[in-house]
């Protein structure tokens, strides 16, 4: 996509994106994203012989009309996000007089429910992996942490040594902003990563030396293309319909609140910055209530 851009395009958006690197510690998959983002605008834009800096409020308005027709409200909507922000970095680094993005107002998206996974669907995926194997083990292990801990699969495959403690039975993962949370991990997350970590991980390393918590089969830091390969091939195995990694922590997130765990307490074990993130829990929570009641009262 970036050979299909204006010179001057591709290097006002790695300008862009360097900024954001150093000002604001984004992520790499933030700003992949961002990138992405940015260059299919300029695409769009260099249809009308125009380019980022010579949009109008009538180009971009017309871009978004068309990614709201093709593609995901919600695509439509990350889009402008990141629109947004590279003209409030233009006009701010005067490159542009005006900003273009300012009066724009994202799609409406409604209530988006997350998938939910039940309790006993999430049980048949966890017994899924073959513990015998080296592989298997490794692989109960990180979906037990994940389902114990609402771990986000960039964290589970950051994770090294030395932020887990099997004896407190706490996992310390670094999240969103560079921010560090601790999260409790329960007696049976720690019983397989426990037994991950003394007959398992010693036989992956091959005398290979690394700090990463989760290894490959080669000794090097598992990554998140085999994540979502094994949860999607377990997920068949287990006769699901398809999940992704984020489900088990939609998972973790719902089963709690439907236990009666305080929302708070559920933002901080997820590591939201807004409580209004954690909200959307309560709306999965009533809409399974209302399953059982529709389901088991005579009058449902």
């Amino acid at each position: 996509m970036r050979d299909a851009i204006c010179p001057d395009d591709a290097g006002l958006i790695d300008r862009f994106l360097d900024w954001l690197w150093a000002n604001e510690n984004v992520s790499p998959n933030t700003l992949s994203a961002y990138r992405n983002d940015l260059c299919c605008l300029a695409v769009s834009l260099a249809l009308s012989q125009k380019n980022l800096l010579s949009a109008t409020r009538f180009d971009l308005d017309q871009t978004l009309f068309k990614i709201i027709q093709q593609q995901k409200t919600t695509t439509a909507a990350r889009r402008l996000a990141a629109w947004r922000r590279f003209y409030h970095y233009a006009a701010q680094q005067q490159y542009m007089t005006h900003n273009p993005s300012l009066l724009m107002a994202p799609p409406r998206l409604g209530h988006r429910l997350p998938q939910a996974i039940s309790e006993y669907h999430v049980e048949a995926l966890l017994s899924i992996p073959d513990t015998t194997t080296s592989l298997g083990l490794r692989n109960r292990a990180f979906l037990e942490l994940m389902y114990a801990s609402g771990l986000r699969v960039s964290e589970l495959t950051a994770l090294t040594l030395m932020q887990i403690d099997l004896v407190q039975g706490v996992v310390a993962p670094i999240g969103k902003g560079n921010k560090e949370r601790q999260v409790p991990l329960g007696e049976v997350a720690c019983y397989w990563l426990q037994r991950y970590l003394t007959e398992s991980r010693p036989l992956l390393m091959k005398q290979k030396r690394t700090d990463a918590l989760m290894v490959t089969h080669r000794g090097c830091k598992i990554t998140r293309q085999m994540i979502w390969y094994w949860i999607t091939r377990y997920a068949k195995m287990a006769d699901l319909q398809p999940i992704s990694p984020h489900s088990l922590r939609h998972a973790f997130a719902t089963h709690l609140v439907n236990h009666g765990a305080d929302l708070r307490v559920v933002q901080l074990l997820l590591g939201h910055a807004d409580i209004s993130t954690t909200q959307i829990y309560t709306y999965v929570a009533k809409e399974r209530l209302k399953q059982i009641h529709a389901q088991h009262h005579p009058r449902g």
